[in-house]
């Protein structure tokens, strides 16, 4: 569905992304995960076309972003970091308003509405404005946006960013439908449960460059299951083990306050940058 290759972004002397190669299958959930500054939206915006890439290529669904400009448009959805929607608009009509930007006709368009607004449980709001709704609502009328002309690829950045934890698992959910629906789905996020909920591969980012990539259970294996956590010298440090039995040796030995726990993909992520993933 998404092949990038060789694919580099440069502003200046800075290279926000570095000659990145990536396949996201189609009906796939990937994810990339990274610290500010990896690359992730960089990425994103040069998937959707709105930042020109400096070089390499991307295809969609066997189009080549920069030769079909027009038609991989309108093979993707964008949910982006931020919110975009037409404030003084109500959901109804901004739904509208992007079926009529896609040239949809009337019937389906109006079809296409009723389900999306089912879908996002907005039914009882779709005649209010949007500055009205809370950051949840405005978050899953964005998806239903990006949803109306039924894109082959649906991009998501940070899309539970600012979200109460409440509100963040009820839009996992929505997420989940997407994907069981066969949609293909790259996400972009900070939060590490997340990604191993959400996602069937990551990405890891780092300094513009995919550092590792597999699905997540694997690359918690790869760095191992256990970690034992405690405060030295100033700082929380942590040890991977294998096993829980080589956590519990080494947390006998040392003095003060020790955690054992599972591990997740942070801890991966620090094994092979040094950098917490929200930094």
């Amino acid at each position: 569905m998404l092949v990038i290759q060789d694919l580099t972004k440069q502003y200046g002397q800075i290279t926000a992304v570095d000659h990145l190669d990536l396949v996201v299958n189609k009906g796939e959930f990937f994810g990339l995960l990274g610290p500010n500054g990896a690359g992730k939206t960089t990425t994103i915006r040069m998937i959707s076309t709105l930042t020109p890439l400096t070089s390499g290529q991307i295809a969609v669904a066997g189009q080549t972003v920069n030769r079909n400009l027009t038609e991989v448009k309108r093979k993707i959805g964008v949910v982006p970091q931020h919110n975009n929607l037409e404030s003084e608009m109500t959901a109804w009509e901004n739904l509208e308003l992007h079926g009529r930007l896609y040239h949809m006709p009337k019937k389906s368009r109006r079809e296409r509405i009723d389900e999306l607004l089912e879908f996002t449980g907005l039914v009882e709001r779709a005649h209010d404005l949007a500055r009205t709704f809370s950051g949840g609502m405005k978050r899953k009328l964005m998806i239903a946006r990006a949803l109306m002309h039924q894109p082959e690829l649906l991009l998501l950045d940070e899309p539970t960013v600012g979200l109460d934890p409440a509100v963040r698992r009820k839009m996992w959910d929505l997420l989940r439908n997407l994907s069981q629906g066969g949609l293909t789905v790259l996400l972009t996020t900070h939060y590490i449960e997340e990604a191993e909920i959400l996602c069937q591969r990551v990405g890891l980012m780092n300094g513009g460059r995919l550092v590792e990539l597999d699905t997540p259970a694997r690359l918690i294996k790869k760095v191992g299951k256990v970690v034992v956590e405690y405060f030295e010298r100033g700082e929380t440090k942590g040890v991977l083990f294998e096993t829980r039995e080589e956590a519990l040796a080494l947390a006998a030995k040392l003095a003060g306050s020790v955690k054992i726990r599972s591990s997740n993909l942070e801890d991966v992520f620090l094994q092979l940058t040094n950098r917490r993933v929200g930094e």
